[in-house]
């Protein structure tokens, strides 16, 4: 009898459930009472169940559950009658309400005390099979009425999906970072950029066998997002734990019932995941750190968070992963489509290895004409952006910046001014912030590492140079095609006349649908930004210009004429991406640049300084990176301290100079000199010592210079001095014994003889770098000189500087 009265029980309840999932939705009025009276009959699907078997192990009688069977068979009569009742019988409305809300509290209350009644009756008889039954019905979390269908406090790790590529890597070393020994808490920072696979990473390890070995029951998935709540999060901790919730009266209430929770299950080791942890919500990770033997907890973020070591990186997918991805995605198959190859790689390659951007544009085009994906593949190929076919994905992307710094989105914005997959020169950004911002070299290097650290940007390092120097020369920024599209997306919203930034690439003397050969086109921008080739033409009238940037692909260039009217200019870059030098031409509009303050020149071939016609006045800064200056400074009769009578940097780098430019020794307000990577430099003029106010000099790896002159000695303002890597450069001249206000020296790779005995009288010197081999022979010495730090740092030749 109890089985076919159990059997009757889970069948009526499954016909409530139909009457209610039938007629929700026709009966408007009470649909929310209705689907309140759903999620409770879903959620006792299971505890029917042990029901069922519990009873046909102990033959109870079928009174226990007759009365059960009475209020489903009601129940289904009311939800029909409901379904009936038209407008115009409001007044019954009230009442039918009242009804169905009795029906979900005595089907509740069956399961909270009648059914516990009966089996606490039986004792130590079923105390297995009852405990079973009661942590089904706690499950069920049926708290206060007012919020009694949400269940709170289940933190399980939800599960990965069922489709993966790309991870396998990353899930392997994560792990290795995660369980490694470790005293005390440890926390592992995993970050990208959105929609780079972080959560899915995430899941991935709590869902690992190998993990759940360890962790057991102890894992618990906690998702941060925008505004998370330290009091909620600890209370949902409680709930899922199966120990009585805390009325918690304060944050630091909450840290306290947190530790001592975690102290009671931390028996076995504990793995806490905090997903999506956004910017400004990072201190609140602090107040989950807690000593306790075996606990570790992984942080997901689409920033870095340096405090807790060196973070996992997840990078874009490679090209084979990407493709397996999209296929996936657009429900492609190998042996039936009518999309050629050539067509999926080109809109793959569009997606620059973004998992969320395959993800959403395979969906977009799955079961499409092939029409249209030749259309989409056509669009990309020229250039387009996936961002404009795909709003999820700039959604998605967007979210990055609903928190940023208005500061920090203004330099994110700025390395849109460089083309498409080539480093940008983090001297180059220095230049632009500094007269833009006010920003020093260190202020402008912690904005790009601010970019790095929320995964706006990457950034290569080709020349390591101790610590505690700042030298920019050797940083180069990256970013990834869908970041930089999205940073010329948000520069293009307004209107011309009022952008603060005009990009413009016109190669082949392509231009934007705004600018017309006809009209002279007023630009009121402070940054103006041209990529472009030897074709260009130009009728721009940029009279508020102060930053401009020159990306070129060209043998040979001319200087557009409009540069005649850019009299607020401060900044001035030009860079030549081709393989050979490109030629300027018209170098002599320099000479209207009054205000000019800073110039930088990659890979051209520059003509006489002296055809600007007149001084740069206001010119502080010179660099040359991969320059022919064999002509720039050879005229005879005009002196580059003349041309440059302000200068305070100068800076040459890989050039084929064979010597310093003549006059150069007369820059007498010259406080930076840096010659690095200029192999056929063999020797510095004597008059080197008449830059009084130098205070660093930089000869890293010039290979072939053999001697100081004597006349260095006269530097008394240099405080940093860096000759690594001068391997013909065998002695130091013994004047140098002089220069007391040298702080640090960067020797590494030299093969000094008689650094030792030198370094005694240097009384200032507080810092050298060099090699190994150096650090044994300068040893003996630190045992007397006290105050000097010897940094070791490793050889790191490398060809970073190509790309």
């Amino acid at each position: 009898m109890a089985m076919l009265a159990d059997a009757v029980v889970g069948a009526l309840v499954g016909e409530l459930l139909s009457a209610v999932l039938e007629m929700k939705d026709k009966a408007v009025k009470f649909r929310p009472t209705l689907e309140q009276l759903e999620f409770t009959l879903k959620s006792l699907g299971p505890v029917i169940n042990e029901i069922e078997n519990l009873n046909r192990q102990l033959d109870r009688p079928k009174e226990e559950t007759e009365s059960l069977i009475n209020q489903m068979k009601r129940g289904k009569e009311l939800v029909l009658e409901c379904s009936k009742v038209r407008w115009w019988k409001c007044c019954y409305m009230a009442n039918y309400q009242d009804e169905l809300q009795a029906l979900d509290d005595s089907i509740l209350r069956f399961f909270q005390l009648d059914m516990q009644g009966h089996t606490r009756r039986d004792g130590a008889e079923t105390l297995v099979e009852v405990k079973m039954i009661h942590t089904e019905i706690k499950k069920l979390n049926f708290g206060p009425r007012n919020d009694r269908m949400e269940l709170k406090g289940l933190c399980s790790p939800p599960e990965p999906p069922p489709f993966i590529v790309g991870l396998d890597v990353p899930m392997r070393e994560l792990k290795l970072k995660l369980l490694q020994d470790q005293v005390g808490v440890s926390v592992v920072n995993v970050t990208g950029a959105g929609g780079s696979g972080k959560t899915t990473l995430a899941k991935m390890i709590c869902w690992d066998d190998q993990v759940r070995g360890i962790f057991n029951k102890n894992i618990f998935f906690i998702t941060f997002a925008k505004a998370p709540k330290l009091n909620s999060i600890v209370q949902k901790l409680f709930q899922h734990t199966d120990y009585q919730v805390p009325e918690l009266e304060s944050d630091e209430d909450a840290v306290n019932q947190l530790e001592h929770l975690l102290k009671q299950i931390g028996k076995s080791p504990i793995l806490l995941v905090l997903d999506d942890v956004w910017p400004g919500s990072e201190s609140l990770i602090d107040n989950f750190v807690f000593q306790i033997t075996g606990y570790k907890i992984l942080v997901t973020s689409r920033f870095t968070i340096g405090r807790f070591g060196p973070p996992y990186i997840l990078k874009p997918l490679g090209e084979q992963d990407a493709i397996k991805l999209f296929h996936h995605s657009a429900s492609l198959t190998h042996i039936s489509s009518d999309v050629p190859d050539e067509v999926v790689k080109e809109i793959v390659r569009g997606c620059s290895g973004s998992p969320l951007a395959l993800r959403v544009s395979g969906r977009s085009l799955s079961h499409q004409n092939p029409v249209i994906w030749h259309n989409r593949a056509k669009e990309l190929s020229k250039g387009h952006s996936i961002l404009d076919s795909s709003n999820d994905v700039l959604v998605s992307l967007q979210k990055n910046f609903d928190v940023l710094d208005p500061k920090v989105l203004e330099c994110f914005r700025d390395l849109s001014l460089f083309p498409e997959d080539q480093r940008i020169p983090a001297s180059a950004l220095v230049d632009m912030w500094a007269e833009l911002l006010g920003y020093d070299d260190e202020s402008a290097m912690e904005k790009i590492y601010q970019l790095v650290n929320l995964n706006l940007a990457d950034i290569v390092v080709t020349r390591k140079v101790g610590s505690g120097t700042i030298d920019c020369n050797y940083h180069y920024v990256t970013q990834h095609d869908l970041l930089r599209d999205l940073a010329i997306r948000q520069t293009s919203q307004k209107l011309v006349a009022l952008r603060d930034r005009v990009i413009i690439d016109s190669n082949d003397n392509s231009l934007p649908k705004w600018w017309t050969h006809e009209n002279e086109c007023t630009i009121k921008a402070s940054i103006l930004s041209i990529s472009t080739d030897e074709k260009f033409t130009s009728n721009l009238h940029p009279t508020e210009v102060e930053v401009l940037v020159l990306n070129l692909r060209a043998k040979k260039f001319a200087l557009p004429k409009f540069m005649k009217k850019m009299s607020k200019l401060n900044v001035l870059i030009i860079t030549n991406y081709d393989f050979y030098h490109a030629e300027l031409e018209n170098f002599e509009l320099l000479h209207y640049l009054s205000n000019l303050k800073r110039i930088r020149l990659e890979k051209v071939l520059i003509p006489l300084f002296s055809n600007t016609g007149s001084q740069l006045k206001n010119l502080q800064k010179l660099s040359l990176f991969m320059c022919n200056v064999n002509e720039a400074f050879n005229d005879s009769t005009v002196q580059v301290s003349d041309m440059l009578p302000n200068l305070v940097e100068m800076n040459f780098d890989y050039c084929n100079m064979v010597e310093l430019p003549v006059g150069i020794s007369n820059m007498i307000f010259l406080k930076k000199l840096s010659i690095t990577n200029c192999h056929k430099l063999s020797t510095l003029p004597n008059g080197i010592g008449n830059l009084v106010n130098l205070e660093s000099l930089w000869l890293s790896s010039c290979t072939s210079l053999e001697a100081l002159p004597d006349s260095v000695t006269r530097l008394n303002s240099l405080k940093l001095l860096d000759i690594s890597g001068c391997i013909n450069l065998y002695e130091l001249p013994e004047t140098m014994r002089d220069l007391h206000n040298l702080e640090k020296l960067n020797v590494r790779g030299s093969k000094l003889s008689n650094l030792g005995p030198l370094i005694m009288d240097l009384e200032g010197l507080r810092h050298v770098v060099c090699d190994e081999e150096t650090e044994e022979l300068l040893e003996p010495f630190t045992n007397i000189l006290s105050n000097l730090k010897l940094e070791v740092v490793q050889s790191d030749d490398n060809l970073n500087w190509l790309f």
